[in-house]
């Protein structure tokens, strides 16, 4: 029997070098276990989408083919954001809509994907994690329900290099982890 790796693209809603979002997605891409790849994709330097750039020959923007090519790659995905006006941020946005066309040629549709949510004040960015939940629907992806992920108070449980500050708070994220690696395993397609 081959063993394959399986890849897990992390897109962080966050652009900020120093994000929480981005600190939390390294805290989790260290708990997967062995047998998985854990990768950040960039999402800052795609244009917003226009469905001219996949109509209309010669207007796609070179940034599109290499980050549609990249999502193939990937057998599951976590997207950690923060919570901009109740809801999620722009970027992540933009990139969702870039996989997911042109019309009929949605990448994301089918993989496993976990959404968590992360702010400095006590309701872990509530809004952004639903709003988000909807499109992934629409997208036809397969979501982590339960645990659901409400990182609350993140300025927190982090240190200033990013490490988590507590056992227990890596003992939770270690908890989602798991779950999301048994619904990754339970929508595996055979080969």
């Amino acid at each position: 029997m081959i063993f394959m790796v399986k890849k897990i693209g992390f897109l962080v809603g966050s652009l900020r070098e120093e994000a929480y979002s981005k600190k939390v997605a390294l805290a989790f891409a260290e708990l997967f276990p062995d047998g998985y790849e854990t990768e950040l994709v960039e999402i800052g330097h795609l244009p917003l989408y226009n469905q001219d750039f996949d109509d209309v020959a010669g207007m796609l923007p070179e940034a599109y083919t290499p980050f549609r090519e990249e999502i193939k790659g990937y057998d599951a995905f976590v997207l950690v954001t923060p919570e901009y006006n109740r809801s999620y941020p722009a970027a992540l946005k933009n990139a969702l809509d870039v996989g997911s066309r042109p019309y009929g040629a949605n990448l994301w549709d089918g993989k496993p994907v976990a959404v968590i949510s992360q702010s400095p004040g006590a309701l872990g960015a509530f809004g952004a994690n639903h709003h988000l939940r909807q499109v992934l629907v629409f997208l036809n992806m397969v979501p982590l329900q339960q645990p659901e992920a409400y990182i609350g108070n993140v300025h927190k449980l982090l240190n200033e290099d990013g490490s988590v500050k507590e056992e227990k708070t890596t003992e939770y994220f270690k908890t989602i982890v798991d779950a999301f690696v048994q619904l990754i395993e339970s929508t595996e397609q055979p080969e």
